[in-house]
C-alpha cells in the first residue's frame, strides 16, 4: 500500500516522503531512506568537521530521541 511517512520532532518535520509498503522489508527499506535522510540534513548543518564526527557517530540517535513517527495511508 501506498503510504505517507512523516517523522516530526518538537513541531519540525525531519523527514516527509510517499514510500509503497507491503511488506517487512519495504517497511525497513522507507525507514532506512529516512535515517539517510536525516542524516543528510545534520551533515548540511554541521559547522565545523568536529561537529559532523560527532553527528554521524551519536547525532543521529539524539536527532530522532523522541521524535513522532506518522504513517497515513494514500
Amino acid at each position: 500500500m501506498k503510504v505517507r511517512l512523516e517523522v516530526t520532532k518538537a513541531n519540525k518535520r525531519l523527514h516527509q516522503g510517499m514510500y509503497e509498503i507491503d511488506d517487512s522489508q519495504t517497511f525497513g527499506t522507507a525507514f532506512g531512506d529516512v535515517w539517510v535522510k536525516v542524516c543528510e540534513g545534520c551533515m548540511a548543518e554541521a559547522p565545523s568537521v568536529g561537529a559532523l564526527m560527532d553527528t554521524m557517530h551519536e547525532g543521529m540517535i539524539d536527532q530522532l530521541n523522541g521524535a513522532t513517527i506518522s504513517l497515513v495511508r494514500v
